[in-house]
């Protein structure tokens, strides 16, 4: 007989709702003070963490691999405030200079081409989509109020509901 084994992704594995109310306050990072509030520390932290080897290489590898500067800068800047290195007003101040030191250690690493916001990843053929809609909104306007007309207005029930305007 097969031994049942648990699948390794568990949908069903998560926290029940509502139980973060009934944990003890101060167990998260964040519930407690930052341990830099300046944020000229701050950024030099992450300068430090960017420039060690084995962060560096990785920051690099996924520089070479298109994933833009700003999402790297993101994940670095949210993994901060949940290790309780800072809180998110420092994060947003320091949110430019970190794009830069990533930056930094990409052209350091010999990167050539960088996406730099999460903008670019936009597919032309999605945009241009986008745009035949907008040029044809007209006629699609036009088509919709035709179909509406022929739909039965819905009845109003209820004590706050507006009145029924009588048909004649």
């Amino acid at each position: 007989m097969d031994q049942l084994r648990e699948a390794p992704n568990n949908p069903f594995d998560a926290p029940v709702p509502g139980q973060s109310m009934t944990d003890k306050p101060g167990s998260a990072a964040w519930e407690h003070p930052p341990q830099y509030t300046n944020t000229a520390e701050a950024a030099d932290f992450v300068w430090d963490q960017l420039t060690t080897p084995e962060f560096a290489t990785q920051v690099i590898a996924m520089l070479d691999a298109g994933i833009p500067v700003e999402a790297i800068g993101r994940i670095i800047l949210f993994g901060g405030f949940t290790e309780g290195k800072w809180t998110p007003d420092v994060a947003f101040i320091i949110a430019e200079p970190v794009m830069k030191m990533i930056v930094t250690v990409g052209i350091q690493g010999g990167v050539k081409k960088f996406r730099m916001s999460l903008g670019d990843m936009t597919n032309k053929n999605e945009l241009k989509s986008i745009l035949d809609i907008k040029k044809n909104s007209e006629a699609f306007k036009k088509a919709a109020k035709g179909a509406t007309k022929s739909l039965p207005k819905p009845e109003q029930k209820g004590l706050m509901a507006a009145p029924m305007e009588e048909t004649v």
